[in-house]
């Protein structure tokens, strides 16, 4: 086991993607889909629709910031620079969400992508610069939501766009 492993998985545990975590992971994606949805599809609560895209885009960022904060607490073998540098990032994305919810589209939307897009490399760069033992399936699944969501958030923008609203 490595020295930063949070730890080992309990003999007989499958080595994949549990089914709670890929229940609540991509049940997670149903409203980014259903609000871009709603945002193409026009109709007289557009402006409802975005700012709730808006809303839940900013919280689940939040949200994947704090996983760091977590990593800080329990990864072993993290001098005291590392475990300093995940805690002031762990903030960080909440500290763009915050303004993003207050913007006007596009740059809304492209303010939240970029957040999320930077969690997703801090995370490939937590595990590559400390060898973070991470469940094998985090990697992939966070990639995964991570391309959903902004997908969904460059979508809902671009028809408010379109929409001239």
């Amino acid at each position: 086991m490595h020295a930063n492993a949070i730890s080992p998985a309990p003999t007989g545990a499958p080595a994949g993607l549990p089914p709670s975590v890929a229940l609540l992971g991509y049940g997670g994606l149903l409203p980014f889909a259903a609000l871009a949805l709603l945002l193409v599809l026009g109709g007289a609560h557009r402006a409802l629709w975005w700012q709730a895209l808006l809303a839940y885009g900013a919280v689940i960022l939040s949200f994947v910031g704090a996983l760091h904060w977590g990593f800080a607490m329990v990864l072993r073998g993290l001098g005291a620079a590392q475990r300093q540098g995940l805690w002031l990032w762990s903030v960080v994305p909440a500290l763009l969400a915050w303004p993003a919810v207050l913007w006007a589209a596009p740059g809304a939307a492209l303010l939240l992508v970029a957040g999320f897009a930077a969690h997703w490399l801090r995370d490939w760069r937590l595990v590559a610069q400390t060898g973070a033992a991470l469940p094998p399936w985090y990697l992939g699944l966070r990639t995964r939501l991570t391309l959903v969501a902004c997908l969904c958030l460059l979508v809902g923008a671009g028809a408010l766009v379109r929409a001239g609203a």
